[in-house]
């Protein structure tokens, strides 16, 4: 059982661990999910819908209560938090620090179980994705 670092976005998870306190992260999982890069015209090529308002007959556009961009966050935070859940219930994992871009943070909290909440030790609303595992190291505590 190790301490896993999840630093993720809307379009890439990437899973560390640290086998002990001071040790570096070992990158052991990369989770792609390329919908998250597009463009909302990109993943959408239909036209809004449209309604006729009943009292005066005059046409109006209808507007999703959420953009497909949304969605696409919405559907990956479900995955990222699935693989963690999973990873929790077969005891791979004693502590979790998260890394996220901080509205994929906010998806990534609906997505947990109170019993994945209590392996949280801490949260940093950063987007680290990009970076190398030393860099993402340095914003962590010395001894995770």
């Amino acid at each position: 059982m190790a301490t896993w670092v999840l630093v993720a976005d809307n379009s890439r998870a990437r899973f560390f661990s640290a086998e002990k306190p001071a040790s570096p992260l070992i990158e052991f999982r990369d989770l792609a999910h390329p919908e998250g890069r597009l463009h909302e015209g990109d993943l959408v090529t239909d036209k809004g819908g449209r309604d006729r308002n009943p009292a005066n007959g005059v046409l109006h556009g209808l507007e999703p209560g959420t953009t497909r961009k949304q969605d696409e966050a919405e559907r990956f935070s479900q995955i990222v938090g699935e693989e963690l859940e999973a990873a929790r219930s077969r005891g791979e994992l004693t502590k979790l620090y998260i890394v996220a871009a901080p509205a994929f943070l906010g998806l990534l909290r609906r997505q947990q179980s109170s019993a994945l909440r209590q392996l949280i030790v801490s949260e940093i609303d950063k987007n680290l994705t990009t970076q190398d595992s030393s860099s993402i190291r340095r914003q962590l505590p010395d001894y995770l």
